[in-house]
């Protein structure tokens, strides 16, 4: 039982720590964050599959499931987002290159 209330007091500052943080950055910065969390969400992945490899009750089990689940999200919904950021900045060039080319 003290475990559970150390990781969850632990799980809840550092939720306290990472909205502070994270509601300071510019929206400039948004891309580089999306990769540490999805880094971060890779690192979830392979604490959960680790879960997996000891014994344990359902409910560990349970909760390393969602964590696959949730992280796995993360993950893909992090990569597409990104793709398209990049995409949005990609399109500019080509478009400014389009209306240069024509202009001379």
């Amino acid at each position: 039982m003290t475990n559970l209330l150390l990781m969850l007091g632990f799980f809840i500052v550092s939720f306290l720590i990472g909205y502070l943080l994270i509601s300071r950055i510019p929206s400039l910065l948004h891309t580089p964050l999306m990769s540490m969390t999805n880094a971060v969400s890779g690192v979830t992945i392979l604490g959960a599959l680790l879960l997996f490899t000891v014994p344990g009750n359902g409910t560990e089990k349970l909760l390393g499931s969602m964590a696959i689940i949730a992280a796995a999200f993360n993950v893909v919904g992090g990569f597409t987002i990104t793709d398209r950021m990049l995409g949005m900045f990609k399109g500019k060039s080509k478009k400014s290159s389009a209306i240069t080319t024509q202009e001379s």
